[in-house]
C-alpha cells in the first residue's frame, strides 16, 4: 500500500505563488551590463512561450521537493510471527577445578571447561528464538552476556571463558542470585536458570539454599548440572605408569545441595559423568514445553522519497544547465573571428 508520512506538506505547494504576491519586487538597477548579442539571444529565448516552459519546469521541481519532504513510503502485505521462546540463563562454573582432564572427547583427555564448552555451545546455537544469557562464576559471578536473540555472540562469549577470570573458588550462591535479578526484569513464566558446577560452594556471599529459596519467591525454574568423572588416573612419577592411581576427582562435588536447589525451585537435577552424558542433558533440556508468546504482525516498509528527489536534482541541473548552453553557443556564433579578417586581399578589399 502507497501513501505519504507527512501529506499535510502538500500544504506548501503554493507557498511560490504566496512568496510572488506577497513580497515586494526587486528595484530596477541604474547600471546595465550591455550585451552586443543580447537581442539574438533574446529571441532565441522563446519570448512569452519560453517563459511558460520556464515556469512549468520550476513549478513540476517544486513539486517533485514537496512530495519528497512528505516521505512517500509503501507498506508491504501484513507479516504475522509467532513465537515459541523462553529466557534462558545459562550459568557455568570457571573455577580452577574446571581444569581438570577427566573428560574423554574425540577420544582424547580433555579438560572439563573444553567439554562444556563443546556441548552447551551446541546447545546455545540451536536454541533459534530463545533469549539466552551467559553467567560466569567462579570466586565472583559475573553476568557475561545479557538476555539476548545473538546466539553467535553468546556462544563466542563462552568459548573466549577462560578458568581462572572469576577466581579459583565457587559461589553457586551468587550466581543463582545474580542470575534470579536479571530473570525478575522478565515475564514471571519464562524465568529459567541452567547452572552447571564441578564442585561445592566455596566462596561468594550467599549461601546456595538461601539463593534457592530467592529463586522460588521470584518464579524462577533452576535446572542444576554436575559435571566430572567418577574415576580417574592419576600418572605416576614422571607420568608414568610407575606409582599411578586411581582416584575419584568429582569427590568435591556437592550434588545433595545441587539436588536440594532443584527441588526447591522445582526443577530437575542432573548429573553428567562424560560429555555424551552432558550432551543427552542438554538435550533433555531441550525439550522444555515452550512459553507461547503472543503474535507480533508487522508490515514491511520501504521509503521512497528518493526518487522524487533525484527527478528534481536531475531536472534542476537541466534547467541550470541550458541557459549556459544556449548562451555559449550563441557567443560563438556572433564573436568576431579572425577568419572575418583573413578574407580581405591586398588593398582592404573583400575577396
Amino acid at each position: 500500500m502507497f501513501e505519504f508520512g507527512l501529506p499535510l506538506l502538500f500544504m506548501l505547494l503554493p507557498l511560490p505563488l504566496l512568496a510572488r504576491q506577497m513580497l515586494p519586487k526587486s528595484e530596477p538597477l541604474s547600471s546595465a551590463l550591455k550585451v552586443p548579442y543580447y537581442r539574438e539571444l533574446s529571441h532565441k529565448g522563446g519570448g512569452a512561450a519560453g517563459n511558460r516552459l520556464n515556469l512549468i519546469l520550476l513549478w513540476f521541481i517544486w513539486t517533485l521537493l514537496v512530495a519528497a519532504a512528505a516521505r512517500p513510503q509503501w507498506y508491504g502485505e501484513p507479516i504475522s510471527q509467532t513465537s515459541s521462546a523462553r529466557d534462558l540463563l545459562i550459568a557455568v562454573d570457571i573455577s580452577g577445578s574446571m581444569e581438570t582432564p577427566d573428560m574423554i572427547l574425540n577420544g582424547n583427555p580433555a579438560m572439563r571447561i573444553t567439554a562444556v564448552k563443546n556441548v552447551v555451545g551446541d546447545f546455545v546455537l540451536r536454541r533459534k528464538g530463545d533469549r539466552l544469557g551467559l553467567v560466569l562464576f567462579g570466586t565472583r559471578a559475573y553476568l557475561q552476556a545479557p538476555l539476548t536473540f545473538d546466539r553467535e555472540t553468546v556462544d563466542t562469549l563462552l568459548a573466549e571463558a577462560q578458568i581462572g577470570f572469576a577466581g579459583q573458588g565457587t559461589a553457586i550462591g551468587d550466581a543463582i542470585g545474580l542470575s534470579v535479578k536479571r530473570l525478575t526484569q522478565r515475564p514471571a513464566d519464562q524465568r529459567v536458570l541452567i547452572l552447571l558446577t564441578d564442585g561445592a560452594n566455596t566462596a561468594g556471599e550467599v549461601a546456595p539454599l538461601k539463593a534457592a529459596e530467592l529463586a522460588k519467591q521470584a518464579g524462577v525454574k533452576v535446572y542444576t548440572i554436575g559435571v566430572g568423572a567418577e574415576e580417574m588416573v592419576q600418572p605416576g612419577l614422571l607420568g608414568s605408569r610407575f606409582g599411578a592411581r586411581r582416584i575419584n576427582p568429582s569427590r568435591d562435588l556437592d550434588s545433595k545441595t545441587l539436588q536440594a536447589i532443584a527441588d526447591e525451585t522445582d526443577g530437575l537435577y542432573f548429573r553428567a559423568h562424560n560429555p555424551q552424558e552432558l550432551a543427552n542433558i542438554y538435550a533433555e533440556l531441550d525439550r522444555l514445553e515452550p512459553v507461547e508468546q503472543e503474535a507480533e504482525t508487522y508490515r514491511p516498509l520501504k521509503s521512497l522519497y528518493v526518487w522524487p528527489l533525484s527527478t528534481a536534482l536531475l531536472l534542476s541541473l537541466l534547467w541550470a544547465a541550458i541557459p549556459l548552453i544556449t548562451s555559449g553557443s550563441s557567443a560563438l556564433v556572433h564573436r568576431p573571428g579572425k577568419s572575418a579578417r583573413a578574407g580581405k586581399t591586398n588593398g582592404g578589399q573583400p575577396v
